[in-house]
């Protein structure tokens, strides 16, 4: 059993959760009809890339592993997600942030998998890129709305920076399992640079600088926000083992 492979693989299953269980908080809630529906869409499109690495990982595990119990049945510290993933929704200008910053980071990895030596990987990226490209395109005109949009919208898109860009350098941070498994994770970090300086440009935002980077959970040491994530991701599973529909 290759325990890095299995590593990774749970990782980019785990971040995929749990951004898209924190987007879907936003169904019937979104600022305009069209907007509500897209970010469930894109909340649907994460949880479809995370159910097929979680299924290939149960895979990999046996043991009767499944999608499932890989998903309700593990604790706080097995979860690998990155820290931005689970980081509170905010207002609008937050969470467009941070899925631009994920589909950013997204798209370049998926980029890169889709030609990976491990088909199941590579499978699995090549799929995700078609609906990443357009998770990218409709966040980055967003955080361009927003940030050149009136006086409000600009200083919310301030705040959601503020609140938010310590946890991207975790992104380009290699696991032990990462470099195991042989992903250069550091290689991707000049090309999101260089797509986020273009789109903060348009945006009339700064770019950061000297800002401390938060790191621990691709190893499991998550902020106190994934704790109430998964209370509520998990609760029907656990208090109800086995329960179908």
């Amino acid at each position: 059993m290759n325990n890095a492979l299995i590593d990774y693989i749970l990782h980019l299953a785990d971040t995929n959760l749990i951004l898209a269980q924190r987007n879907a908080a936003w169904c019937g809630h979104g600022p305009i009809l069209e907007q509500d529906i897209a970010i469930t869409n894109i909340s649907l499109d994460l949880l479809g890339q995370s159910r097929n690495f979680y299924q290939y990982a149960a895979t990999l595990i046996g043991n009767d592993a499944t999608e499932d119990s890989l998903a309700y049945l593990r604790t706080e510290r097995e979860f690998k997600n990155c820290l931005l993933a689970e980081q509170p929704n905010g207002d609008w200008a937050q969470t467009v942030l941070r899925q631009f910053f994920f589909s950013a980071y997204l798209f370049l990895l998926y980029e890169k998998l889709q030609n990976n030596k491990d088909e199941q990987i590579a499978g699995i990226a090549a799929k995700a890129l078609k609906e990443v490209t357009y998770h990218q395109r409709w966040s980055s005109e967003w955080v361009v709305r927003l940030g050149d949009g009136t006086e409000e919208s600009h200083q919310r898109m301030l705040h959601a920076i503020d609140e938010l860009w310590r946890y991207t350098g975790e992104l380009f941070i290699a696991a032990d399992y990462e470099t195991a498994a042989g992903f250069d994770i550091a290689l991707l970090k000049e090309d999101w640079m260089k797509k986020v300086t273009t789109v903060f440009e348009e945006a009339a935002l700064p770019v950061p600088e000297n800002v401390f980077m938060q790191t621990g959970g691709k190893t499991g040491i998550h902020t106190e926000h994934l704790g109430f994530i998964l209370t509520e991701l998990q609760n029907l599973q656990r208090t109800y083992p086995n329960a179908e529909w």
